[in-house]
């Protein structure tokens, strides 16, 4: 086979598979009827999308423009099967990586694509185990292509905070290290690019490294001390607004002392203002 033959032949397969997407989108634009027929619709279409680079041609941009109008329509973001909401938010999220550096959709649209995302991971402990393995997905491909970090130059602050606080409440020590390391990740990619930390997002951590949680659920102890040592420097710039309203923090006497101090080499003014004691 020539140089030509070869170039030719790529030239016909990638028209196919163009062709192939438009043709999948083009059905998510009227979807069929039936559950079953509709997972089976959108796994087809993620797997067509995985196989997208980066940087697409023009034709196959074109050819994505179906699959990218159906997926956020409400429809399909206010679907009444989790299932469903979890395979729309895989085949976002594959538009998203052939996508970026670039937001595929308008900030407003993003939003709802966040929430969804949310949704999705406060789900992960229930879903079939066909959309487990969907939302391992998305949770690695947002940490891989640092997705979170859209969250805070779209200043979706109360989402952070949701997302923070669902990887509190679901994290499991049966979970697989990838799932575990993709959580620690976008925690702190989020950390390390923030200006300021929550005050919300303050509270559920110090909620989550109460001595009781330490025996009830601990690995939700662990991610929260390991992001609590994280944004370690943070805190000392915003606790004294803090101070005033630590009446807000139930219970946070009961946080061991030693889970903030281990935060700094040198014992950390948070402690003096939380007004921690001993336990």
């Amino acid at each position: 086979m020539t140089s030509f033959d070869g170039k030719l032949e790529k030239q016909l397969k990638d028209r196919e598979f163009e062709k192939q997407i438009k043709e999948a989108g083009n059905r998510l634009l009227n979807p069929p009827s039936s559950i079953d027929d509709l997972l089976t619709l959108l796994d087809k279409v993620q797997n067509l999308l995985a196989y997208v680079e980066q940087e697409p041609s023009k034709s196959m941009r074109d050819s994505l423009l179906p699959s990218v109008k159906a997926l956020i329509t409400n429809k399909f973001l206010r679907h009444a099967e989790m299932d469903v909401k979890v395979s729309v938010v895989s085949c976002i999220i594959e538009i998203t990586r052939i996508t970026d550096p670039d937001a595929p959709y308008k900030d407003e649209q993003m939003k709802k694509i966040f929430q969804l995302i949310v949704v999705a991971f406060e789900n992960m402990p229930h879903v079939s185990t066909h959309s487990y393995k969907k939302v391992v997905s998305i949770l690695e491909t947002i940490a891989k292509v640092k997705l979170c970090l859209v969250m805070l130059d779209l200043e979706y602050d109360a989402l952070v905070v949701e997302m923070f606080q669902s990887f509190l409440k679901i994290i499991r020590s049966n979970y697989p290290p990838d799932v575990l390391s993709a959580m620690e990740t976008i925690t702190n990619l989020v950390i390390d690019e923030s200006e300021d930390i929550s005050l919300d997002l303050l509270y559920s951590l110090f909620a989550s490294v109460r001595k009781e949680n330490q025996i009830v659920s601990p690995m939700s102890w662990k991610l929260g001390e390991q992001m609590i040592t994280r944004i370690n420097a943070q805190l000392e710039k915003i606790m004294a607004p803090t101070q005033k309203q630590c009446s807000k923090l139930e219970g946070a006497h009961d946080v061991k002392v030693e889970v903030v101090e281990c935060a700094s080499d040198q014992p950390s003014m948070v402690l003096k203002d939380l007004h921690l004691g001993e336990v």
